[in-house]
């Protein structure tokens, strides 16, 4: 296969214009999954429009909290304790991405995760699209036995130094992009590109009573609070009609990024009388996604499901003026 795709990639085919100009090949460490962990450390790989090189650059940053898991990343809170805050490199991350499609492996967990630290630092991130390269591996029919860089690194031949130190996995991750971005330059492929909505309302959650917070004031990752809503006081009148007003009682789901913090948008629609569910089915009377075309879970679903499906702008106008449920 990878001879093929050298082949495809050396052949005289013009190089598609609606390509990107430039990308941003980025990886993150963090002290969690979660949405209230932080950045510990960042690299990025700028690349030219066919994939060439053009330089690099890392940094760790201080999370002002327990780093996590360190087995994973190998950075220590001594090792942390002097490293820059976000804000400190903010500016120089946002002049690495500015102008560039950002890329990585499992992009959205990225994204996120670098969209909050800039709405946590009052600022956001200059990134209009991202790219995901298990996306790119799937519309290139890449034979990879899962979904890991390790994997896709192994099918380009790209020797891995050290796994999960985030100047070497974008570096890895760099040169697997290469070949996959000339291959489906050569091919015709049309590239999985998403719309990135920087996150323009951020809230972090108040520490429960009595709980210890962590270095720097930040709560320890082990504890989660809970985001279990009351029950919704009202009947489901059914799906969305175009058009038409928002009732309450009815049952929304959300798909993807949001440039409001995706809690506050759904305490919002709590507030005006709606079910936010957090899966879609057959009873969901509106799914709100910003990229209609992302293939997520959801929008598949929405469409089998006939069930309406509108943007973050639209469904804010729609939550202005939400018809109440009848009385009894």
């Amino acid at each position: 296969m990878l001879d093929d795709l050298t082949t495809a990639a050396s052949s005289p085919a013009p190089w598609p214009a609606a390509y990107p100009q430039g990308y941003a090949v980025v990886d993150v460490e963090t002290t969690g999954l979660a949405r209230d962990d932080r950045i510990i450390s960042a690299a990025v790989y700028r690349l030219d429009a066919r994939g060439g090189v053009e330089d690099h650059w890392y940094t760790v940053v201080n999370p002002e909290r327990d780093p996590g898991p360190v087995w994973i990343h190998g950075l220590t809170s001594d090792v942390l304790e002097g490293a820059p805050l976000f804000q400190d490199i903010a500016a120089e991350f946002a002049a690495r991405l500015e102008g560039r499609v950002l890329v990585a492996h499992n992009a959205v967990f990225d994204w996120q995760m670098i969209a909050r630290e800039y709405a946590r630092a009052r600022s956001e991130a200059p990134v209009k699209q991202r790219l995901c390269t298990i996306a790119l591996s799937k519309e290139l029919k890449l034979p990879l036995p899962n979904h890991k860089l390790e994997s896709l690194a192994a099918h380009f031949g790209v020797v891995q130094r050290r796994a999960h130190h985030a100047l070497d996995d974008a570096r890895v991750l760099a040169e697997a992009f290469r070949p996959s971005l000339r291959a489906a330059a050569a091919g015709g492929v049309r590239l999985p590109l998403h719309e990135c909505l920087p996150l323009t309302e951020w809230a972090d959650r108040p520490p429960r009573a009595g709980q210890q917070s962590g270095p720097g004031g930040y709560r320890p990752a082990s504890w989660r609070p809970s985001r279990k809503r009351p029950a919704c006081p009202y009947p489901n009148p059914g799906r969305y009609e175009p058009g038409k007003r928002l009732k309450q009682g009815m049952r929304v789901a959300f798909s993807g990024d949001t440039s409001v913090e995706r809690d506050l948008l759904e305490d919002r629609a709590t507030e005006a009388g709606l079910h936010v569910a957090g899966s879609l089915s057959r009873l969901t009377s509106l799914l709100v996604a910003n990229d209609p075309d992302s293939g997520t879970s959801k929008v598949v679903k929405a469409r089998q499901y006939g069930t309406p499906v509108v943007d973050e702008a639209a469904f804010g106008q729609l939550l202005g003026d939400v018809e109440p449920a009848p009385e009894d």
